[in-house]
């Protein structure tokens, strides 16, 4: 058994924040929960400092509701991504608590009080069409306590757009930057912030721009060395990054 998951737990109980049963009735589950369809693991925070998160595609609304329930009864905040309205629906009639975010497809259970925000990122997207993908992004670093400032719609088609708020971008610890078409405008900002940059190709654009391909190889191609990147319309993935980067610029 993981010494750190018992040394955590211990400080729980000692600090009157877990009773002696719900302690061991959290031990009960190490180190995941099997319930059939999924294996809950309720422990990664203690490993890699950030919770499970429910990818909601292509599971069942019943399936999502199940691990969904599983994890707020540990009294853990939760987060799904990509969730219809038909796996929201489901999830809200056993916990109305929970809140839907549909431009960003997104559950979110806020269950712990006033969290100390760790970190400050920005988030960023060149168009109006890219704010699903930039939405996720910053609801994910907000589910992990987070800091975040948006600026939307500052493509490179209207660059002033972008360089009245760089002296707002300077603040963050990190920038997740979202575009689709051609993919510029991650390599622009790269050149004005000096902070690690996550690019997000989303697959908005023309027939040439191969449902976010063409962004993509933009970005992998990018002459800013800061500039990292993440898959198509993975602004999930760009967040979960740029939480750890924001919250390691604390320590």
């Amino acid at each position: 058994m993981n010494q750190t998951i018992l040394l955590e737990l211990l400080a729980e109980v000692q600090r009157g924040a877990l009773t002696p049963e719900e302690a061991s009735a959290r031990l009960a589950n190490l180190p995941f929960e099997d319930i059939g369809h999924t294996r809950i693991d309720h422990h990664r925070a203690l490993r890699n400092g950030l919770p499970e998160v429910i990818y909601a595609a292509g599971k069942t609304p019943q399936q999502v509701t199940e691990i969904f329930i599983r994890m707020a009864v540990t009294g853990v905040d939760v987060l799904a991504t990509r969730a219809s309205e038909e796996v929201a629906t489901s999830v809200r009639n056993i916990l109305p608590g929970t809140v839907y975010h549909p431009q960003a497809r997104m559950l979110t259970l806020r269950q712990s009080a006033s969290p100390e925000t760790k970190g400050h990122i920005a988030v960023l997207c060149a168009g109006t069409s890219d704010l699903p993908v930039a939405e996720e992004a910053a609801l994910t670093a907000e589910a992990f306590n987070v800091r975040v400032s948006r600026f939307y719609d500052v493509g490179v088609a209207g660059l002033h757009r972008l360089l009245a708020v760089r002296d707002q971008l300077l603040e963050a610890h990190a920038v997740v930057v979202c575009a689709g078409m051609e993919g510029a405008l991650p390599s622009v900002v790269g050149g004005l912030v000096r902070v690690p940059v996550l690019a997000v190709p989303t697959s908005v654009g023309y027939g040439a721009s191969f449902a976010g391909a063409a962004a993509l190889l933009g970005m992998l191609n990018s002459c800013s060395p800061n500039v990292s990147v993440v898959n198509i319309d993975n602004g999930f993935g760009a967040a979960y990054s740029a939480t750890l980067i924001a919250r390691a610029s604390q320590t």
